[in-house]
């Protein structure tokens, strides 16, 4: 009975009011009906929820991530890996697909990688006459990329929510990262053969490309920084994130010139506003959770779950189909919240590990950028590029296929998470 109260004031509220107020104002609610627990307590939950040094993290690559997309570095990147695979069969495509691992390498985030990348590489598809709908489509599909490839925010976040190992996380969020975007550009590749794209008109020189690597060698240091230094135990995640917006201020400021201190400014106050809806977002989230606890209410749903088939492969399979219909309507982030503590007890029952299980909670909502109504990477495609989402849906099924057999492999396959944790 706690749960249906629960959840269904949450959905109800989610049509009024944003997620953030939906989720204090389900628990409250909850709360009042169902238990005579002060609701102080809940108010300590809510605020030594958002106290967490991990968390910190969070803005800072949100702030990198900011900062390389008026800073040059996104530029760089996109120019180097041209002259490595713009000669090849939809050469442009598959560039905008490898150019948003590099720059997810960095920023941790799909919005920030979709919107960097795509802001160049969308023109640069139309004057070579690209269909926009598959240009946009590519954009976005290649831009959700960004939050499984190490650092990523949404690993972070689920890693707090869970006391989770972070690093393990991003160790995990390797191979994963890669094979989904091997496969876009498998897909990239089909569907240019199909379509007639070809790639420029000559390959690179050598010494083009290294001119080419010489201009982007600061901006493709930047990732070997970041995960060289937590993977060795350097420092932390949440170190790591500072220390990358200290030296993507330092080359986009001193080294490319690029950036003005007005700009890095704006910079700032934009991630303060992002990062305090975050905030409160955990803040209510922590006092959603203890409100779950209380109740039992994981168990329940566990054992429900379990109910459904006594196949593994079911089990999981039904899970993932859950997260891909909720990926379509909550935004990453406090579906992670929500969702990571109810469902690691289901998936830990079947022998998944917590890393695992974060590998593949993260890219089911990762997928959901791509998928109308909420499609955040598709808003941001339609709104830097004036693309239409409908014409960018007709485009995205091959793409969308080919991350979902990717996600698959995730799921069945433990040895893409685990092999370098060992």
């Amino acid at each position: 009975m706690s749960g249906i109260i629960l959840f269904g004031s949450f959905f109800l509220l989610l049509l009024v009011v944003p997620v953030g107020y939906a989720i204090g104002m389900a628990t409250v609610i909850s709360m009042m009906l169902r238990t005579s627990i002060p609701l102080e307590t809940f108010t300590q939950s809510s605020v030594s929820g958002a106290n967490s040094f991990a968390l910190m993290a969070v803005p800072f690559f949100m702030l990198c991530g900011s900062l390389m997309t008026t800073g040059g570095v996104a530029r760089r990147i996109v120019s180097f890996v041209n002259t490595l695979c713009g000669a090849v069969t939809g050469g442009l495509a598959i560039v905008t697909t490898v150019a948003c691992m590099f720059f997810g390498a960095i920023s941790g985030s799909a919005v920030a990688t979709t919107s960097a990348i795509g802001s160049f590489m969308i023109p640069e598809m139309r004057k070579k006459g690209y269909d926009d709908g598959f240009s946009g489509a590519i954009a976005a599909a290649a831009g959700s990329v960004g939050v499984i490839i190490p650092p990523s925010v949404p690993f972070v976040i689920y890693g707090v929510v869970v006391s989770c190992s972070i690093s393990d996380l991003f160790k995990a969020g390797i191979i994963p990262g890669i094979l989904m975007g091997l496969a876009l550009v498998a897909a990239c590749y089909i569907s240019s053969k199909k379509r007639g794209y070809s790639g420029t008109e000559r390959a690179a020189t050598a010494g083009e490309v290294w001119g080419a690597f010489k201009d982007a060698f600061w901006a493709l240091l930047m990732p070997v920084i970041i995960l060289g230094g937590i993977y060795s135990g350097v420092f932390t995640a949440t170190e790591a994130a500072v220390v990358a917006v200290a030296y993507c201020i330092v080359i986009s400021v001193f080294v490319y010139r690029e950036m003005s201190w007005s700009q890095v400014y704006d910079a700032f106050m934009s991630v303060v506003e992002i990062n305090g809806v975050t905030l409160f977002m955990m803040g209510f989230t922590a006092m959603f959770a203890s409100f779950l606890t209380l109740e039992n209410i994981p168990a329940s749903i566990a054992e429900f779950i379990l109910s459904i088939s006594s196949n593994k492969i079911v089990i999981l399979l039904v899970i993932n189909l859950f997260l891909l219909l909720v990926g379509c309507v909550i935004d990453n982030i406090p579906a992670t919240i929500i969702f990571a503590p109810i469902l690691l007890p289901v998936v830990s029952q079947l022998g998944m590990s917590a890393v695992t299980f974060g590998v593949m909670l993260t890219m089911n909502l990762a997928i959901g950028f791509v998928t109308p109504p909420y499609g955040i990477c598709l808003f941001m495609v339609s709104a830097i590029s004036d693309i239409p989402m409908g014409k960018m849906m007709k485009n995205m099924l091959g793409f969308m296929a080919a991350l979902l057999i990717v996600l698959l492999i995730t799921t069945y396959v433990p040895f893409v998470t685990t092999v370098l944790l060992k």
